[in-house]
């Protein structure tokens, strides 16, 4: 696969990603409630590609945006748009309850993970919502947990309270250990809060599995809360655009 555009519509923002073999040379992230901007954003992606084959696939966990991205791009691109669950399945195994329905995102950053690692890793992603999830050594998705982003939490504690204040979410100062005012103590309550659930659930994963997995983190919020963390291995931007380059490549060996 020369060129790939990857497109990932998640819960309140797209990021668009073009990828030359394996490298992923661009990546843009753009709320969804700009269509337009989302779709010039990989338009101009695209008149990167050269003459190589190409090829666009939108992963979606939020389908009236995709479907107008994708009714766009169709007709500002002049070529097939293919989409993950319609057109392209997302190579990984599952051991879930029957008919459970786990989004394309979490499927797609675990197929990543054990693609990259080729081992038993817990994925967390931190965006809208947190989810920790687990892939065993097989390379199967046992499900996890999920729980609300940081910038859910602040939006929360805002909106049902009388007197917190409406924040943006953003990492502690380490050179405090007490939030000396509200705002402050709203940050540090939801950081660690984050990476506590995080080091529970860690743990409860790996006592089930009586092995100790690696623990990766990708989201727009995980630089910020786990890049100094001891628990996390790594910190891996744009998994779920690295998620839809495998599908990709499994379709077409597939073929």
């Amino acid at each position: 696969m020369p060129f790939l555009l990857a497109i990932s519509v998640g819960n309140t923002r797209t990021a668009v990603g073009s990828f030359h073999g394996d490298d992923l040379h661009v990546t843009q992230h753009l709320p969804n409630d700009d269509v337009a901007a989302i779709v010039k954003a990989a338009a101009a992606q695209w008149e990167h590609r050269g003459d190589d084959e190409a090829e666009v696939v939108i992963a979606s966990v939020n389908d009236p945006v995709a479907t107008a991205v994708e009714a766009r791009l169709a007709s500002e691109l002049h070529t097939d748009i293919w989409r993950l669950g319609r057109d392209i399945e997302v190579p990984i195994g599952r051991c879930l309850d029957e008919g459970a329905t786990p989004g394309q995102d979490r499927l797609l950053v675990a197929a990543a993970a054990f693609g990259m690692f080729k081992q038993a890793v817990i994925v967390v992603d931190a965006g809208t919502a947190v989810t920790v999830d687990f892939i065993d050594g097989e390379g199967v998705f046992h499900g996890g947990a999920i729980a609300p982003g940081a910038q859910m939490q602040l939006d929360a504690l805002h909106g049902r309270t009388a007197q917190l204040p409406q924040l943006r979410f953003a990492r502690p100062s380490d050179d405090e250990a007490f939030g000396r005012n509200t705002e402050a103590a709203m940050q540090l309550g939801v950081f660690e809060g984050i990476r506590g659930l995080t080091q529970a659930l860690v743990e409860r994963y790996a006592s089930s599995y009586r092995a100790f997995p690696l623990v990766i983190a990708t989201g727009g919020d995980a630089e910020a809360i786990f890049s100094d963390s001891e628990l996390v291995t790594r910190v891996v931007p744009d998994l779920v655009l690295r998620g839809i380059l495998q599908a990709v490549r499994s379709a077409a060996e597939a073929e």
